[in-house]
């Protein structure tokens, strides 16, 4: 083991006498050096090979084994071939003595009777000289360490490096995919409202607008994939779980897909087991994930091909297995279609659309369900196999009834709504929605407005956009809700800032309700035949 320049140096002495050895280590003593001693070659050996010895010194006329003989052995051993050797000797020292001693490794002779200060000198030499030797040797132990550590750390940035630049490449290709996929709709938007300016026959004015009305739902979902990501990716997605079967997951996941597949020619085949498979899940989540894949499958299959979906009991599990006969995926991508931003073949002539994080999301969402999500391919041209473990409740129970939500039809009992937004676009296409479903409405564009409008009018319902400049939702609906005559008023939240905080701000305001911009029309109609049922409910007796 290696000393460190803090561990005493230490020489040895040998003589077959022990009374020169008792005077050499009286004058040799000091502090910081500790003094082995030895009487024969053997034992001096022993001493040598289980110690860090600075120096040496030896006796040349020893019985069995003299000087010269154990410093030859002392240079033939790896361990002891650099201690310095000083021979000590009451013979003659001539000529061929000396040579045969320095070529054996000695530094110096020493004749006896020794002079202390001479030997004083010289060993306070080879003192030192061993504390310089450890010092040189830490320091080269250390850096060493420093440059390993440093090869590791130029090997780790390098692997970083690597990392970033792959990401960097994804990120830019997502953008312009990004850029790609929000003109792709917007085109037709754009395009359909110009041919509504001119004059048209009702057969093109019903097409553009259902096309339109596609286009933006396509955006719709874009951006609520990106939302997605985002909130599972900082952990602030919370799943409404309960008690859902694989089958009806699997059949609203088929309703959402099913325009895609027919619009490809697609033939779907649907295998699922008799008996319902229940879960512990979130029905919308588990829909969306299964839709995903559905939407995958229809785009990267050639026209008029086939897709099959699966769902079956093993052991306490179902799989759910979603296959096509599409242009599969390359060996080296199967590991990576998972991964964020990645798309198997984004060339020009291959673009199916999607922004190359539905997959990622869809394992996320999966894994928060104690699930597993994997992918399966013979390579390219010979489709594909996605399959989603999940595991099974305990107990069976009945399938929950489907609960339609209502259509907006003309009220039968209509409200006095106050819309406000800044907005001027957005509030004019709430308000005809609200007019064509009977209700009478107001427009505002302000906060300030809001107050005086609405104190004016005592609407039954205000709905309210809260990223106004000025006075915003949240300063209007307090305002209001301080007036006991806004006690019974409904306040309706609708905003682009969709997070669970943004919701919980929202109540905390006043809000009675909260829907993210762009509303849903049938959650809206819901909400809006809930209110009226309630306030017809609660009316006083004329």
């Amino acid at each position: 083991m290696m000393q460190s320049p803090k561990d005493p140096v230490q020489f040895l002495l040998v003589d077959d006498l022990e009374d020169n050895l008792l005077s050499l280590e009286a004058l040799l003593r000091r502090d910081g050096l500790v003094i082995h001693r030895a009487r024969s070659g053997p034992d001096a050996l022993e001493i040598l090979l289980n110690n860090e010895i600075g120096l040496a010194l030896l006796d040349v006329q020893m019985p069995g084994m003299d000087g010269f003989e154990l410093a030859e052995l002392m240079r033939g051993t790896e361990r002891t071939r650099r201690v310095p050797i000083i021979f000590v000797t009451a013979g003659t020292s001539d000529r061929r003595r000396r040579f045969r001693g320095y070529e054996a490794g000695a530094v110096d002779f020493l004749q006896k009777p020794i002079e202390p200060d001479i030997l004083k000198s010289k060993a306070a030499v080879f003192f030192e000289l061993d504390r310089q030797r450890r010092q040189l040797a830490q320091q080269r132990d250390e850096i060493k360490i420093q440059a390993d550590e440093n090869t590791r750390l130029l090997e780790e940035s390098r692997t970083y490096a690597a990392v970033l630049k792959e990401m960097d490449r994804r990120k830019d290709e997502f953008l312009a995919t990004l850029a790609h996929e929000l003109r792709n709709p917007l085109a037709p938007i754009r395009n359909g409202l110009q041919i509504l300016k001119a004059p048209a026959n009702d057969k093109v004015a019903s097409e553009v607008r259902e096309i339109m009305e596609h286009q933006v739902t396509h955006l719709v979902r874009l951006i609520d994939d990106l939302l997605d990501v985002s909130r599972v990716s900082e952990g602030k997605i919370n799943l409404r779980t309960q008690e859902i079967t694989v089958q009806a997951a699997i059949e609203s996941a088929i309703e959402s897909s099913s325009h895609l597949i027919e619009s490809c020619k697609h033939t779907l085949k649907v295998d699922m087991a008799s008996e319902p498979l229940w879960l512990y899940a979130d029905l919308t989540r588990m829909a969306q994930v299964i839709s995903n894949i559905l939407n995958n499958a229809a785009k990267y299959t050639p026209p008029g091909g086939e897709i099959s979906i699966s769902a079956h009991k093993i052991g306490d599990h179902v799989a759910i297995a979603v296959s096509d006969n599409g242009i599969g995926i390359p060996g080296d991508m199967q590991s990576e279609v998972f991964e964020m931003f990645t798309q198997v073949n984004n060339s020009l002539d291959r673009s199916q659309g999607g922004l190359g994080i539905g997959l990622s999301l869809a394992r996320r969402l999966i894994e928060m369900h104690n699930g597993t999500i994997n992918v399966r391919s013979a390579g390219d041209g010979k489709g594909s196999t996605f399959t989603i473990t999940l595991p099974l409740m305990d107990s069976a129970k009945e399938m929950p009834q489907a609960v339609e939500s209502p259509a907006m039809e003309p009220a039968e009992n209509p409200l006095r709504v106050l819309v406000v937004d800044d907005n001027v676009s957005s509030a004019k296409t709430m308000g005809w929605m609200l007019e064509f479903a009977g209700h009478s409405t107001t427009l505002v564009h302000s906060g300030e407005e809001a107050l005086e409008v609405a104190r004016r009018q005592h609407p039954e319902v205000i709905l309210l956009d809260i990223g106004m400049p000025g006075m915003n939702g949240y300063d209007v609906c307090r305002e209001l809700r301080r007036d006991p005559k806004f006690e019974t008023v409904v306040f309706i939240a609708q905003t682009g800032w969709g997070q669970e905080r943004d919701r919980k701000r929202a109540i905390e305001a006043g809000f009675d309700h909260h829907l993210i911009k762009p509303v849903n029309f049938d959650q809206f109609s819901s909400l809006m035949a809930k209110i009226q049922k309630n306030m017809s409910e609660h009316a006083p007796p004329r």
